[in-house]
């Protein structure tokens, strides 16, 4: 079976690219899955300065987003973006494994 790695939006990579400017070096966003949360599973998403060797990297834009094989099936076909709204701005995953999540769309289950 073919296994599908996330895609990252160009909203996404822009946003990084923003945070960059501010930074004294370049980091990259590395998007894991962690188990624990309301829902079983729980996104972290931070920023580190290198890939680790058994990472995958997407880049766009000259900016990198970092994904470790462990979280890797957890985020097949998933897709990476970065969203702007009243209650706040963040980075967000649109994943079609979680069959469920909670209201704050930072834990799931599959």
């Amino acid at each position: 079976m073919l296994n599908i790695p996330p895609k990252v939006t160009p909203r996404a990579f822009s946003r990084l690219a923003q945070i960059n400017e501010a930074a004294e070096a370049p980091r990259a966003l590395r998007v894991a899955v962690e188990g624990g949360g309301c829902s079983g599973f729980q996104y972290e998403i931070t920023l580190e300065d290198a890939p680790a060797p058994e990472d995958l990297v997407l880049e766009g834009e000259g900016q990198r987003v970092l994904i470790d094989p462990v979280s890797l099936p957890f985020l097949e076909n998933a897709v990476i973006d970065f969203s702007d709204e009243l209650i706040g701005a963040r980075f967000v995953v649109e994943n079609p494994n979680a069959t469920s999540s909670c209201g704050c769309g930072i834990s799931f289950s599959i």
